[in-house]
């Protein structure tokens, strides 16, 4: 799924470890609740409008992913300060991948057409391999406009979700 959707699930999670946990528990369960959480969003992506690649061509694919980007940098302004550890580890496998790994490997394989440098260490392999063994019975929509009405609910669920626990942008 999309940046706003890791952001309000690490967040959502971040309030739940902190009010259960003590400390350090509370640290180490975020942690490992939100890496696990962009592990099963990816995993239920395929249910949404979730194009794997770009499709610049496409004005409807271009006006929701401004909006997306719009909501992404309006989540990262409010809750980066106190959420910044579920966020950023609920974000981990994308920023390794598409941030970190991907740009080497392009610039390898502009030298090296041929080459299979970096295939391995990609952590969406894990996603994959979770999506064939628990969620490989889930409908494939990334190609289907109305894909973007789950993303929306689920969006719109985890906002009413936040606002019911009062979500304040500092701890107590």
């Amino acid at each position: 799924m999309e940046t706003i959707t890791h952001n309000l699930f690490a967040v959502f999670i971040q309030i739940l470890c902190f009010l259960y946990f003590i400390f350090p528990w509370n640290v180490i369960f975020t942690i490992i609740f939100a890496f696990i959480s962009h592990i099963i969003v990816d995993d239920l992506s395929f249910i949404t409008y979730h194009t794997p690649d770009p499709m610049k061509d496409d004005k409807f694919w271009l006006i929701w992913h401004y909006i997306l980007f719009a909501l992404m940098l309006s989540s990262i302004v409010i809750f980066i300060i106190p959420y910044w550890l579920s966020i950023l580890f609920a974000n981990i496998i994308d920023l390794w991948d598409w941030h970190i790994l991907r740009p080497i490997q392009k610039r390898i394989k502009s030298k090296n057409p041929d080459s299979k440098w970096g295939d391995k260490y990609y952590m969406h392999q894990i996603v994959d391999w979770v999506r064939l063994k628990l969620f490989n019975w889930l409908p494939n929509r990334r190609y289907k406009k109305s894909g973007i009405v789950i993303e929306i609910s689920i969006i719109i669920v985890f906002t009413i979700l936040l606002s019911m626990l009062n979500v304040t942008l500092f701890f107590d």
